[in-house]
């Protein structure tokens, strides 16, 4: 799944992630949010910098995940923070000041592929399933990905948590078994 994503060309990778962004903003849940979390994307994911700065634009705080001892934690992530390479390589906060998980509205979620059941693969540290339960019951996971990582069918285990809303650049779906 890392190849097929890769191999979408740049410039169509940051229209396609402009066209992610315009699906998740116009979500119900995301007129309420107060605070969201979203990974900063790298290499080949769809972006999350449109998201994040149109979340800001709406006065929405902004959250980023962080590992702390082996457990994702939530950062707050200001306008201008610095940024420092974190070891599997994506940015983050180079002040770490904690917010709690419930305070998060809504979760943008990576992945390397979902389903229309809202399953999904990330990348094999568990650390968004172990986050997903803090979050409010009416908080709002959402999984963002490009077509491409639409399959019909992702393997489960007992301690994997389904995004409640799949978000792709084609089509928004809602698990309507969860």
């Amino acid at each position: 799944m890392r190849a097929v994503r890769a191999a979408i060309p740049n410039q169509e990778r940051e229209r396609r992630s402009d066209a992610v962004a315009a699906l998740v903003l116009a979500l119900p849940e995301a007129a309420r949010v107060r605070r969201v979390l979203t990974f900063l994307s790298f290499g080949s994911e769809v972006s999350t910098a449109p998201v994040l700065t149109a979340f800001r634009d709406r006065g929405a705080a902004i959250a980023v995940p962080v590992l702390r001892d082996g457990r994702m934690e939530a950062v707050e992530f200001p306008d201008g923070a610095a940024l420092v390479p974190s070891s599997y390589g994506a940015m983050e906060p180079a002040d770490r000041i904690g917010v709690p998980a419930e305070s998060v509205d809504l979760v943008v979620t990576p992945g390397l592929a979902f389903d229309a059941s809202g399953r999904r693969v990330g990348y094999g540290g568990g650390y968004f399933d172990a986050f997903l339960p803090r979050i409010r019951s009416d908080s709002t996971s959402v999984g963002v990905c490009f077509a491409e990582q639409l399959v019909a069918e992702v393997p489960a285990g007992p301690d994997d948590v389904r995004v409640d809303v799949v978000v792709t650049d084609a089509e928004v779906i809602r698990p309507a078994n969860l």
